[in-house]
């Protein structure tokens, strides 16, 4: 892994965090702290974000959804989806479309590696899959 690795964190892994969910939050909650400090550039792809604020505004507020997703984007960068993003995804033999366009965005932000807890989603990778836990061993 380079100095700095360039990683695509999925939903899933932003959610841990948000949502407090054990067992996983300390691992993701780990991962966003290496991110914020510089040790790792991150990625987050757009629709990630939508899905973020969508959930966190629907348990709490609208307004609590703005101030997390404004705190996420100071540290971390969206990556763009383009038509040949989409183009792309709809090549790759993945179940989960969602889980095809979200590879694609870590392809085209040259990310090290795809970051996620559902490693099995993402048959025939383009690039490493890897649970937080274990990508923070790598650092």
């Amino acid at each position: 892994m380079t100095a700095n690795p360039i990683v695509l964190v999925d939903t899933n892994i932003l959610l841990d965090v948000f949502q407090k969910r054990e067992p996983f939050y300390d691992s993701s909650a780990r991962l966003l702290a290496a991110i914020e400090t510089g040790h790792v550039q991150g990625f987050v792809t757009a629709h990630s974000i939508t899905t973020i604020f969508y959930l966190f505004q629907k348990g709490r507020s609208a307004e609590e959804a703005r101030a997390v997703i404004t705190n996420l984007l100071q540290i971390m960068s969206i990556a763009p989806i383009h038509q040949n993003t989409i183009e792309q995804a709809l090549n790759l033999s993945f179940k989960d479309f969602e889980d095809a366009v979200q590879m694609i965005c870590a392809v085209q932000c040259k990310a090290d590696c795809l970051i996620t807890r559902n490693i099995k989603d993402f048959q025939h990778p383009l690039l490493p899959i890897m649970q937080p836990i274990d990508f923070l061993a790598t650092l």
